[in-house]
């Protein structure tokens, strides 16, 4: 392909790429280095008491912020270094806490607590829905045709529906006295509450990401059995192998890199989970890496933002993903070399 040509089909593609991703990390990355606060003053104000013959007045210090002449906040922007990555991290707390075998402290630090929740939460989900997409597939490709349709649409509702509506949903069954949490405390004779501790909320969460992922990996599976050579399951089966062997050696081999392009498109998404902590409204219990940046940017009572912080927790977060996806990618790096 002549240069030009090449150009002209990646082009656009580099582009797009460096605006809308590559300099959004650049400014993140600079922001996490610097801190722009509001300049404020102190003034005296006269405050007096309502009444006539009665009123007094008396002189107070109030601190408000300084305008500028078009009547917008002053603001003041300082280089302050890794600052704000200490002050995420707390390292210094964090080995207290480890060196003295106190968990419940380390797990009070809310970098620590949502990067535990966040790998448990990915690590977890990963196997289970990759294992019932294929679960999946392989019972669809199985069943007579007049079936395969209706399995089909029933298999994917979960991720037709909005996430948040999904976990809001999933919620209102076990909430109080919900469907589910009715039917269990008739079962079990005994009152149960799933919202009144951590880890019953988690479990909730592993669930419902399980049941809405499961089918995306379902479609790209089924799709990947209709390309499997008849010719070799047909000589397995000649040979003696069993299901599960044809399902080991031919199968799983044959569906190798979809599964490896499945766990990369759902470590990326598990491990950035903010749905799930709005949707179950478990930030009193459970908070991740996500919604702890979403909180840093949310305004405190003088309506400052911590920018900084979030910066610091967003690009912590990003290198926490790279980390998770180094092994896959390297994995489809040496397949590729191996095919050519």
């Amino acid at each position: 392909m002549k240069p030009r040509t090449f150009a002209a089909f990646v082009g656009p593609s580099m582009f797009l790429m460096l605006l809308f991703i590559a300099a959004p990390l650049i400014s993140v990355l600079s922001q996490s280095f610097y801190v722009t606060q509001s300049v404020f003053e102190t003034v005296e104000v006269e405050v007096c008491t309502p009444g006539f013959l009665t009123q007094t007045c008396e002189i107070e210090q109030r601190t408000q912020p300084i305008l500028d002449d078009d009547g917008n906040q002053v603001v003041n922007t300082e280089f302050v270094g890794w600052t704000s990555y200490r002050n995420v991290l707390r390292m210094g707390d964090a080995w207290d806490a480890l060196s003295s075998f106190d968990w419940s402290k380390f797990q009070q630090i809310d970098f620590w607590k949502a990067l535990r929740f966040t790998l448990t939460f990915t690590l977890i989900t990963l196997p289970l829905a990759i294992g019932l997409g294929l679960l999946l597939a392989i019972t669809v490709n199985n069943v007579t045709q007049a079936l395969k349709g209706q399995i089909i649409f029933i298999s994917l509702l979960p991720f037709i529906i909005t996430p948040v509506i999904g976990a809001l949903s999933i919620r209102w069954l076990f909430i109080g006295d919900g469907i589910m949490t009715a039917l269990l405390e008739w079962w079990l004779q005994r009152d149960i509450a799933m919202f009144a501790q951590a880890w019953t909320i988690e479990v909730l969460m592993l669930f419902y990401r399980v049941w809405h992922v499961g089918p995306f990996a379902f479609v790209v599976f089924y799709a990947g059995l209709q390309t499997v050579n008849n010719d070799t399951l047909e000589s397995a089966i000649i040979d003696g192998a069993s299901r599960f062997e044809r399902l080991r050696y031919v199968i799983i081999p044959h569906l190798m890199p979809l599964i490896v392009f499945v766990a990369l498109i759902h470590l990326m998404d598990s491990y950035r989970v903010f749905e799930e902590i709005v949707g179950f409204a478990s930030q009193a219990h459970v908070i991740s890496l996500q919604w702890l940046t979403y909180d840093f940017l949310t305004p405190d009572e003088a309506g400052n933002r911590s920018v900084s912080r979030a910066s610091a927790s967003a690009m912590l977060t990003m290198v926490g993903i790279v980390i998770l996806l180094i092994p896959l990618l390297r994995k489809t790096w040496k397949d590729h070399r191996s095919a050519h």
